[in-house]
């Protein structure tokens, strides 16, 4: 049987790379107001439509209803702002890094959650900006992985040069790694 140049050998603790030690980029210092500020808007708009309910003199409530509405304002309000506090809270730490070989994003205030993602594993990249973001200048940088139809993570609040600088980084060095 014919020797072969196949080698597959053990990998020791000590020689994996940490990813603690990674250069985690923060995210645009406009993102995580923005956001605080959009959470905050729907609570008020909620808000508003049940108190203009509760309060309007043109149809009579069910006394159920009528009882109800003001608890449930309350805690539509008290619930918000719980929620866009741990969404302004996570915001703030959520982070990317792009090295020669893969870009990895870290999220999650409580649940930490690092995607790391092979640079030649990476199929197409998009970006993504609606009318507020466009207002502040900052995108979400879709990356989808090669065999998937959805994309793999998105790294939302990068300033747009930032994330036409990444995609454009990736797409020519995904071919500098693949055809050296």
């Amino acid at each position: 049987m014919p020797e072969s140049n196949f080698s597959n050998s053990n990998v020791t603790i000590e020689q994996l790379p940490t990813i603690s030690k990674l250069e985690q980029q923060p995210l645009s210092e406009r993102y995580a107001p923005i956001n605080r500020v959009i959470n905050l808007s729907v609570i008020l708009v909620v808000c508003f439509i049940a108190s203009f309910i509760y309060l309007q003199p043109f149809v009579d409530l069910p006394a159920g209803l009528q009882s109800f509405l003001p608890y449930f304002t309350w805690a539509v309000a008290c619930l918000g702002a719980l929620f866009t506090w741990f969404i302004y809270a996570g915001d703030n730490v959520k982070s990317y890094a792009l090295r020669d070989l893969d870009l990895h994003y870290s999220s999650g205030l409580f649940f930490r959650k690092v995607v790391s993602q092979p640079i030649t594993r990476i199929q197409h990249m998009e970006l993504k900006r609606g009318p507020i973001e466009r207002k502040i200048g900052i995108a979400k940088l879709q990356v989808f992985s090669a065999g998937g139809e959805m994309h793999t993570f998105e790294i939302p609040g990068l300033p747009v040069e930032r994330a036409q600088q990444i995609r454009q980084f990736i797409l020519q060095h995904k071919d500098v790694v693949k055809h050296g």
